[in-house]
């Protein structure tokens, strides 16, 4: 229902249209104009009109308007009463006209992004006015701002264990070894969420990955820290590397076990409520927490099972390009200085006696010297040079 003022007819009486207003404001809503005290009580005096006269419009036509002038005008003479739809209110987001369409979504029947990309089709197709344009909010913006924080959070999070493992080895190598047991539960978790057919949920989700970088990479610096503890009591590189495996796999099984058997009351939905002592089959807070028990249970158990075979091999692999590497630059040393000799005998045995160089002789602790380096007045003890 729409009351359109004229303005003109409305001057004549020295009407408004803010006075307008508030006579229908009062007519409908009521004014509380004083109070009346009876006892201990207070009662409100509000002039309105009867609940039967609201519910009816031919009483606007009769409704009469009190002028400046002390007179009475009936609404009729300077508005006319229509009906047409209108907005309610006028709402603004950064001072532009904004109007809000919401809906519900059935879980049970579909998504909400399925139902987003098709709205955001239809959407696409649609002419609009110039001036007008549609945008989804809401929801939509909320999880953005949870996905964007999460993801900042994940990679801090990578950082902090990469610079703890940095400064625990000492080395850059090894932390990249051990930074893919991450990899391996990331595909742990993506299997959990397709074996239940459960959504990614940028919140709950989101958290059991981070959690679930924390706590995979447990297993292979127990199985890294180990291998050079061996190593360094004179172990080769291969039987340090499977003796590791052999001796942490059983902490190794035991820490993932006991995680994974925590968190399957989360899965499950069992619950226990210690204010009436009584267990929960379904509860509440466990659909909220299912998501991220299900990605740290997939993901523990998937990095648990490769991270054994992964994480030793890659570190035999880099070991032994390492050392093959030491042993190549040090025969290309050899290669390099050995036109540098010149007169040196085929054999390695060679007797240097202070005959040969007279202010010069060669040292073990010193190989590379020629005898291009000896300085006059300077004696040395005769070696034998292998």
């Amino acid at each position: 229902m729409q009351v359109v003022v004229d303005r003109r007819k409305a001057g004549l009486f020295g009407l408004t249209t803010d006075m307008i207003g508030f006579a229908l404001k009062t007519a409908y809503n009521g004014l509380n104009v004083s109070s009346f005290r009876q006892g201990d009580d207070d009662f409100d005096i509000t002039p309105q009109l009867d609940e039967v006269d609201r519910r009816v419009v031919d009483v606007l036509h009769e409704l009469l308007l009190p002028t400046p002038s002390g007179e009475t005008v009936p609404l009729s003479t300077v508005a006319t009463v229509t009906f047409a739809g209108i907005i309610g209110d006028i709402r603004r987001i950064n001072n532009e006209r904004v109007v809000t369409v919401k809906t519900n979504i059935e879980e049970t029947r579909t998504t909400g992004p399925v139902v987003r990309q098709q709205a955001a089709g239809f959407i696409d197709r649609m002419a609009l006015p110039a001036g007008y344009a549609m945008k989804f909010t809401g929801e939509q913006d909320e999880q953005k701002e949870s996905e964007e924080f999460l993801t900042k959070a994940f990679l801090v999070a990578l950082l902090l264990i990469f610079l703890v493992l940095v400064a625990m080895f000492n080395s850059v190598s090894l932390p990249f070894i051990i930074m893919t047991s991450v990899v391996l539960s990331l595909g742990g978790a993506f299997l959990g969420m397709a074996l239940f057919r459960s959504p990614f949920g940028i919140i709950m989700t989101g958290v059991g990955v981070i959690s679930l970088a924390g706590v995979v990479v447990n297993n292979a610096i127990v199985l890294l820290d180990y291998t050079g503890k061996l190593r360094q009591r004179g172990y080769a590189l291969k039987e340090a590397v499977l003796a590791a495996g052999a001796t942490r796999l059983r902490p190794v099984l035991l820490t993932a076990i006991t995680t994974i058997l925590g968190l399957i009351p989360m899965v499950t939905g069992v619950s226990f409520d210690f204010h009436t002592w009584s267990i929960s089959w379904v509860s509440e807070s466990s659909k909220w927490w299912k998501s991220m028990a299900n990605v740290v249970i997939f993901g523990l158990m998937i990095a648990t099972f490769l991270t054994p075979i992964v994480v030793p091999t890659l570190y035999y692999l880099m070991a032994r390009v390492t050392e093959d590497r030491r042993h190549l630059i040090a025969r290309l040393k050899a290669l390099y200085w050995k036109p540098y000799a010149p007169g040196w005998p085929a054999n390695p045995v060679r007797k240097e006696t202070p005959d040969a160089y007279p202010h010069c002789f060669y040292r073990p602790a010193d190989p590379d010297r020629r005898p291009s380096d000896c300085r006059p007045g300077r004696r040395e003890h005769a070696i034998d040079r292998h």
